[in-house]
């Protein structure tokens, strides 16, 4: 199964080598027929503490360490 990559702005940096990034997804509401905004946020290795926040950064989709 192929592993999903997400695109998202860097939230916060504060753990060590962690980064939050939340990604947001846009889809049609099936009954008001209007675009509707949602986003989530994940927890995605930073091994060299390399991210800013407001950075947009692309994530991939792995198994737990």
């Amino acid at each position: 199964m192929p592993r999903r990559v997400m695109e998202g702005v860097v939230v916060s940096t504060k753990q060590d080598k962690t980064a939050i990034v939340r990604v947001e997804r846009r889809f049609l509401h099936p009954l008001l027929k209007k675009t509707v905004r949602r986003s989530k946020r994940y927890h995605a290795q930073d091994a060299d503490n390399a991210a800013i926040e407001g950075q947009t950064n692309t994530i991939r989709e792995s198994p737990p360490r």
